[in-house]
């Protein structure tokens, strides 16, 4: 029978190198986000990656990535955001209206584009997203990559940073999530969006029969 030989032990002083700890090296991004190898992301690490038509998020330093959205979400989009527009556009100086691709940021460990969102006049004056800081009103509309996202870790932000009125808009429910800064649960609305900014005379409102009418 062929004696197989023993490997040669190591030099104990090699053998005690092999055993320290590596320090890691700067994140390296291997493939798509949902595999990168960063566990705690930051704002400007998500703005560095690629422009591919995903939305990338960043929330309590975690990624959020939202593919490319469907016809129904931004037809929802284009809907609210052009009520808004002509409401606020009556009642100048209650807001001003916008829609993502944006840049809100409350942090290191925060990067968040609202589907739709008004921000004070002043700070929008300056066409600065490092301006932006207080958002007056949120919307988002819900598609089955974001949900989640919407409801859970995306709300809660928004209320920590005082947001003071998230709408969660469901296309296929036709149905709206109302969320206010102390909410544990959302009150559910099948009727009419409200929405009574500081100093308007009166309230901006939204059928959603008509937020939800079928294309024609």
């Amino acid at each position: 029978m062929m004696k197989i030989p023993r490997p040669t032990p190591l030099h104990p002083r090699v053998a005690r190198a092999a055993e320290l700890p590596t320090t890691p090296a700067e994140p390296t991004f291997m493939g798509m986000p949902d595999t990168l190898t960063p566990v705690y992301w930051t704002a400007d690490m998500a703005r560095r990656l690629p422009d591919d038509g995903n939305r990338y998020e960043v929330v309590y330093g975690e990624l959020l990535v939202t593919p490319a959205p469907r016809l129904w979400h931004q037809r929802l989009i284009l809907r609210l955001a052009s009520a808004l527009e002509e409401y606020l556009a009556r009642h100048p100086g209650s807001g001003v209206a916008f829609t993502s691709p944006a840049d809100i940021s409350w942090g290191q460990d925060v990067l968040v584009q609202p589907d739709v969102f008004v921000v004070p006049v002043e700070q929008a004056k300056t066409l600065d997203w490092n301006a932006i800081r207080d958002l007056l009103l949120v919307a988002e509309v819900l598609s089955p990559s974001t949900a989640r996202h919407d409801r859970f870790t995306k709300r809660r932000r928004y209320q920590e940073a005082r947001v003071p009125l998230y709408w969660i808009v469901d296309g296929e429910a036709r149905q709206v999530e109302i969320w206010t800064l102390e909410d544990v649960f959302p009150r559910i609305e099948r009727d009419r969006l409200i929405w009574q900014p500081d100093g308007s005379g009166a309230p901006f409102t939204l059928s959603l029969q008509e937020l939800f009418r079928v294309i024609q």
